[in-house]
């Protein structure tokens, strides 16, 4: 494997910037009365679980936890794999009038972002929605923007932000890297 262009996040940095996360998520929602997280299936789905244990930590209590996938949601579902892999969703809460912070690793275009929105309101009307990012890249194609943001990091469009976490990867970290090109 080549070295990467820089690591952005190690494991300690990717813990703080969680655990500021879930002291912000805390402070803005004024405690846990209903709120809800959702992770975005794939690496939102761990970010979630992490979040809500630094809840507890923080506050004794856990918030209910849902796993969104929002495959049939995408607006470029005809240019995937023919056959796209499905994750499941499970939301063991009705998301009618509570606060959903939706949490995902990275925010680029904003179009993940959109599709979740959309698949949460295909399941009920929210009082709230609000967004949770690790990384935000930047480069947006749609107005909108994270409440929460572990890092900041201006990239290039030829560049791409390689998110590990261990519940996937077998490790935590951040990388940034120069898109591979065809051919080279």
């Amino acid at each position: 494997m080549k070295q990467p262009k820089a690591i952005l996040m190690d494991q300690a940095m990717l813990d703080r910037a969680l655990t500021r996360i879930a002291h912000e998520i805390l402070e803005k929602n004024k405690g846990l009365e209903d709120l809800c997280l959702v992770g975005i299936q794939r690496r939102g789905v761990p970010l979630a679980e992490r979040i809500a244990d630094k809840i507890e930590e923080i506050e004794g209590m856990r918030p209910e936890i849902g796993v969104l996938d929002i495959t049939f949601y995408r607006d470029d579902l005809s240019m995937l794999a023919e056959h796209p892999v499905i994750n499941n969703t499970s939301l063991p809460f009705a998301v009618q009038d509570k606060k959903i912070v939706l949490i995902d690793d990275v925010l680029y275009t904003g179009r993940t972002c959109r599709a979740a929105i959309e698949a949460l309101f295909d399941l009920g009307r929210p009082r709230q929605i609000q967004l949770a990012i690790l990384i935000d890249r930047g480069h947006r194609e749609l107005p909108i923007r994270a409440d929460y943001i572990g890092k900041n990091v201006p990239t290039a469009r030829s560049e791409v932000v390689h998110v590990m976490l261990r519940e996937v990867d077998g490790q935590d970290g951040v990388l940034l890297d120069e898109i591979e090109q065809k051919g080279r």
